[in-house]
């Protein structure tokens, strides 16, 4: 298990310096037009960049794209942890031509996919059980995100908080296995500076707490709105019925905002550090509003503007065909909100004076906690790309504050929403990750006998009552369709009388379930409150709108806590 874990962590440095490599590359490239044609050229770079990643996915990889983060969720939850081969190659072509040429989208996430599906096929070699396969998956998201910040705390919380796994020693050990030797990785190519320039200046102070509650409070709202405004692009997205429309659509948009908001462009990790050098021309970029910004009340409208329009660009470019990750662009956008609200502190005319680079920084951690619910992620992360820990103070503070708001606003992030409304989410909830994780096929039961309604008595007795040894008879039509139900306690005081044999029916004795299991939609928790609400010890299933089988509440408990046991043993 440790070596696998070492092996995976090091494949998951790999994968990052690769994805990261590539796209650095692309923007380089890319760079050397925009200096000779300025920003005009940010009108077609989008368009192209989502066209070509329209092409390799139709005529190359024929593989719709898929959410990084929500797609290993669903693995977990539904399919035992197995991703295709192909995954581990199509987040390193897609996510580099969004990212290269403009879309506003992060790596991370795509290095995680690419990193966990390399996992799962090297779990599947060696033949592993799924709960293994679970933390060795665990191990390449931690593994992607140590190798990509350098922060291998960060990484084993963040595994931990997002992927719902259970911190035991022997969970532990694995992951931080893992995020060391993807840590060292990433030192053998890239060297061991630290993502951000940043030393604190400034101590924390008493006197600020009510400034990093403020921020708190700020980041919170910022954080429903992100996860708003990305669910309004995808709807709007939706009246477009054909692909082509939307890239062309979501290219111009995107295009437009990189025009009038260059900082947009990319990742933007240029930006936050530019924030953190205190440079807040440079993080701008060259502007329609250039002649303007002397006054700082335009430049604290711009940076507005990068925090309203950074989760727009972001989704449109998701909406329109791109892929990417949701964690940078996060980064970003709290970045731009922390600076801001200093500014404001700075320049309102009371006196008071804040470190405008400290509040970059607890922007962004605001942010993460809030959009992605990992508080603390959000600390550790921001406390470790920083190298070091005097932050942790505010940290705490703002963090906490966007957490509380955002959580009770919003039940699930973005990469959970869909799945938990479908039933289809792992979670810290042993009981709801339980339910989940069995299949209602395992405990669909069908050797019933069935019945029809013109039946006679006496043929139920004889065809039905006689060959079967279940107290429960399904009455269908000629169609399958499920029109009743019999128990034998029903016709226990007739089953004897002969005079009725031919002058009733099964139609006289049958009665509607108390309830249906429909195989279609109900979820395995769904099925369970049926049960304790109706009471019943047996229900039918409707496949396809006709009767498929029974499930029996013996059965149901008697797999509950087979799965229980393997869960958390």
């Amino acid at each position: 298990m440790f070596l696998l874990a070492m092996l995976i962590g090091l494949l998951s440095g790999l994968v990052s310096v690769t994805i990261k490599n590539i796209t650095y590359g692309i923007e380089w490239i890319l760079d050397q037009l925009a200096i000779v044609s300025k920003n005009g050229i940010y009108f077609i770079l989008p368009i192209v960049g989502l066209w070509l990643v329209y092409l390799f996915v139709k005529y190359v990889s024929k593989q719709k794209i898929e959410h990084a983060i929500p797609s290993i969720l669903f693995s977990l939850s539904k399919k035992n942890g197995l991703l295709k081969r192909s995954k581990i190659y199509l987040p390193l072509i897609t996510a580099p031509l969004t990212a290269g040429f403009g879309g506003s989208v992060g790596l991370l996430g795509p290095a995680i996919a690419s990193a966990s599906a390399v996992s799962s096929n090297i779990s599947q070699l060696f033949h592993v059980d799924r709960k293994t396969r679970t933390l060795l998956i665990g191990c390449a998201a931690a593994g992607a995100i140590a190798s990509i910040f350098q922060s291998p705390i960060a990484a084993i919380i963040f595994a931990i908080e997002v992927f719902s796994l259970d911190l035991t020693f022997a969970s532990l050990l694995p992951l931080l296995i893992a995020s060391v030797s993807s840590v060292l990785t990433s030192y053998f190519f890239v060297g061991n500076s630290v993502l951000f320039t940043y030393s604190v200046s400034t101590p924390f102070a008493l006197r600020d707490t009510l400034f990093f509650i403020i921020l708190g409070i700020g980041t919170g709202i910022a954080s429903i709105y992100f996860s708003k405004i990305y669910f309004a692009v995808y709807k709007f997205f939706e009246r477009f019925k054909s692909n082509g429309q939307k890239l062309v659509v979501g290219g111009l948009a995107i295009g437009v905002m990189l025009y009038f908001i260059p900082p947009l462009y990319g990742e933007g990790f240029g930006f936050i550090n530019d924030l953190l050098e205190g440079n807040h021309l440079h993080a701008l970029g060259e502007t329609p509003f250039d002649n303007y910004l002397d006054n700082i009340w335009v430049v604290i409208a711009l940076l507005i503007g990068i925090t309203i329009f950074k989760a727009v660009a972001m989704s449109t470019t998701f909406a329109a065909g791109g892929a990417g990750g949701i964690i940078i662009p996060t980064m970003v956008m709290g970045s731009a909100l922390g600076n801001v609200v200093a500014k404001i502190i700075n320049n309102i005319g009371l006196g008071f004076q804040v470190s405008e680079s400290s509040f970059t920084l607890i922007g962004m951690a605001g942010l993460i906690a809030g959009v992605l619910h990992a508080p603390l992620t959000a600390i550790f992360l921001i406390a470790e790309i920083t190298g070091g820990y005097q932050l942790f103070v505010p940290l705490m503070i703002t963090v906490s504050m966007s957490f509380i708001i955002t959580k009770s606003a919003i039940d699930h992030t973005i990469y959970t929403k869909e799945l938990a409304e479908k039933g289809e989410l792992l979670t810290h909830n042993k009981d709801q990750s339980v339910l989940t994780l069995m299949r209602l096929d395992n405990v669909i039961e069908q050797d019933f006998t069935v019945l029809y309604p013109e039946m006679s008595l006496g043929d139920m007795l004889h065809q039905g009552v006689a060959k079967s040894s279940r107290n429960l008879f399904p009455v269908v039509d000629e169609q399958r369709q499920m029109v009743g139900i019999i128990l034998l306690d029903n016709i226990r005081d007739v089953m004897f009388d002969q005079t009725l044999y031919e002058s009733t029916t099964v139609e006289t004795f049958m009665h509607n379930p108390p309830e249906h299991i429909y195989y279609e939609t109900d979820s395995m928790k769904i099925v369970m409150k049926k049960f304790q609400d109706t009471g019943a010890w047996n229900l039918p299933v409707i496949k396809d709108g006709i009767y498929y089988g029974f499930v029996s509440k013996s059965k149901l408990l008697t797999a509950y806590r087979r799965e229980l046991i393997n869960f958390t043993s």
